[in-house]
C-alpha cells in the first residue's frame, strides 16, 4: 500500500503531545512528515525531557497510524526534545542562600484547599521536566510534605560544610526537601509561639546544604499570620502562587491571601492564582464534570483581582491516594492528572520568566509588626 501524507497528518490530528491541550499538528509539535511506499517517517518535538513522555508520544503515534491509516505501515518516529525555558537567573539581593535561583511561596487563604498537594505535584513535575527542585515545608503546626513524598521516617544527616555543621535535606523524586516533620513524633503536636517557629525555619533555611536549585517551593501555612512575615523577612521572594477551591468561602481568604502579597510594605509579585478541586469527575464516568464546590470561582477571582489565573486541578480520587500512598499523582503517566499539573508547571515557570524579565531583583522584605499591623522598617 502507498501511504500518503494528508492520511497521516489527519491521523496525527486525533492525538496530542502529552501536557499539550491542542493536538500534534495544531500545535506545531509535528514538523514533518515522509512517506514512500508502506513506509513513513514522522519528526516531532516536545517540551517535556522525560523518558516517559517521549515513549508516550512514539507509543501514541505508532498506534494511530497503524489503527487509522495502515495497519502494516513500517513508522520510524523522531522525538526532539525542547525543554521549557529555563527562567533567568533572579538576582536576588543579597541572596542569603547562595545558588538558589528562583523562590517561590505557594500559600492559600484558608486550610483544606490542598495548598501541600499543589506544592508536591508542582515540584514533581518540575523534577521531571529537569529542573533542580527543593521544598521547604514552613507549614510548622501541620507538616504533610514528608508523607507525601513518603519520606516521613526519614531523617535529615548532618554534613561538615567549611567548618560549619550544616543539615542535608532528604531527596525523593529528584525533590530535595527539608520540613519540621522530619524532627518530631508523628503523635507529637507542635505547640510553639510566634518566635520559636520562627527560629526552626530559620534553622532549616540557614543551616541546610540545599545546593544548586533552579526553584526552591515554600509551602507556606495557611492564612496570613506570623509565620509568612517570618519567611518573607529571611528570604526575598521571587513570586507567590495562591491556591483556592471555587467555593466562596476559600475565595474569600484567597482574596485576602493576594492582598498580603500585594500590600506597599512587602510588594512580592502574585504569579497567579491556582483552582484546586475545580471539578469532581467519577473513574467510572471520565467525561463528566461536576461542580460540587461551584464553577470557575477562583477563574472569576484572578480576573477581579487583575492576577493570572495558573490552572485548574480536578477532584479526583488518586490524587488523595497518591498523596497519602507518598507518590504525588503527577508522576502517572499518561493521565488527565499528569497533563493538568504539567500545564499548571509550564504556566508557573512561564510567569517566573516574565517576572525576571520585566521585574527588578527581589530582596526580603524590611518589617516589623506593631498591634496586628505591618509597617516598613526604616533602615
Amino acid at each position: 500500500m502507498k501511504l500518503n501524507k494528508k492520511d497521516i497528518l489527519a491521523a496525527l490530528e486525533t492525538i496530542s503531545v502529552p501536557g499539550e491541550g491542542k493536538n500534534m499538528v495544531e500545535s506545531g509539535a509535528v514538523t514533518n512528515v515522509v512517506t514512500f511506499g508502506d513506509e513513513v517517517v514522522v519528526d516531532i518535538i516536545i517540551n517535556n525531557p522525560s523518558l516517559q513522555a517521549k515513549k508516550k508520544t512514539e507509543i501514541e503515534i505508532l498506534k494511530v497510524i497503524h489503527e487509522k491509516v495502515y495497519e502494516k505501515a513500517k513508522i520510524q518516529v523522531n522525538v526532539k526534545v525542547e525543554a521549557p525555558e529555563t527562567p533567568k537567573v533572579n538576582q536576588i539581593k543579597g541572596n542569603p542562600i547562595p545558588g538558589i535561583s528562583n523562590i517561590i511561596a505557594v500559600a492559600s487563604g484558608k486550610g483544606g484547599v490542598g495548598k501541600s498537594t499543589v506544592t508536591a505535584n508542582l515540584a514533581a513535575t518540575m523534577a521531571k521536566m529537569g529542573f533542580k527542585v527543593g521544598v521547604l515545608d514552613a507549614d510548622i503546626y501541620g507538616p504533610s510534605i514528608p508523607i507525601m513524598f513518603d519520606v516521613e521516617e526519614a531523617r535529615p544527616l548532618a554534613v561538615n560544610i567549611d567548618g560549619k555543621s550544616k543539615m542535608k535535606p532528604i531527596e525523593n523524586y529528584g525533590v530535595k526537601i527539608l520540613s519540621i516533620g522530619f524532627f518530631t513524633q508523628p503523635d507529637q503536636a507542635v505547640i510553639w509561639r510566634g518566635p520559636m517557629a520562627a527560629k526552626a525555619l530559620n534553622q532549616m533555611i540557614f543551616d541546610a546544604v540545599w545546593g544548586e536549585l533552579d526553584f526552591l517551593l515554600i509551602d507556606l501555612p495557611p492564612g496570613t499570620g506570623d509565620i509568612h512575615l517570618s519567611i518573607m523577612q529571611a528570604l526575598p521572594i521571587t513570586g507567590a502562587v495562591v491556591v483556592s477551591t471555587p467555593q466562596n468561602v476559600a475565595l474569600a481568604d484567597a482574596k485576602k491571601g493576594v492582598a498580603m502579597f500585594q500590600q506597599e510594605s512587602i510588594s512580592v509579585p502574585v504569579l497567579g492564582i491556582v483552582e484546586n478541586m475545580a471539578y469532581f469527575t467519577p473513574e467510572e464516568l471520565p467525561d463528566n464534570k461536576y461542580y460540587i464546590f461551584g464553577k470557575e470561582g477562583a477563574q472569576n477571582l484572578a480576573k477581579d483581582l487583575e492576577v493570572n489565573f495558573l490552572g485548574e486541578i480536578p477532584l479526583v480520587q488518586s490524587i488523595r491516594e497518591a498523596g497519602d500512598v507518598g507518590r504525588p499523582a503527577a508522576l502517572q503517566t499518561a493521565t488527565p492528572l499528569e497533563e493538568a499539573f504539567e500545564e499548571l508547571t509550564k504556566n508557573i515557570i512561564q510567569e517566573v520568566v516574565n517576572r525576571n524579565e520585566s521585574l527588578p531583583p527581589t530582596e526580603a522584605i524590611k518589617i516589623t509588626t506593631m498591634a496586628g499591623c505591618s509597617a516598613v522598617k526604616k533602615k
